[in-house]
């Protein structure tokens, strides 16, 4: 099992849309990120900060993570979701949240 964190802005005027949206995530979304290993996934909310969190217990992550990216449902709730959010200044072309790197952990 792998954790991964990463970070984004939320558009302010976007918030409570946002909230609202991650209250019913599409069902389809969440069989998809099920099928692909994903585990213990949260978003958390603080000043205008998206962090989220989950932990990956798949065995290729790269492909996994493809197989999230080709999937039609999802694809469509990114466009729903993505504009609510801003992407950090540093963030490549091809990143909507940036990731993070873990510099402490505590089981």
């Amino acid at each position: 099992m792998t954790r991964h964190g990463s970070v984004v802005r939320l558009r302010p005027e976007k918030e409570a849309e946002y909230v609202e949206l991650h209250a019913a995530v599409w069902p389809e979304v969440l069989e998809r990120l099920t099928a692909s290993g994903i585990r213990n996934y949260s978003i958390f909310l603080r000043d205008g900060w998206l962090f989220s969190y989950f932990e990956y217990v798949g065995t290729d992550y790269e492909a996994d993570m493809a197989a999230i990216a080709a999937h039609d449902v999802t694809q469509q709730w990114w466009e729903v979701t993505a504009p609510c959010q801003e992407r950090l200044p540093t963030a490549s072309e091809d990143e909507q949240w940036s990731t993070m790197t873990e510099v402490f952990h505590l089981d």
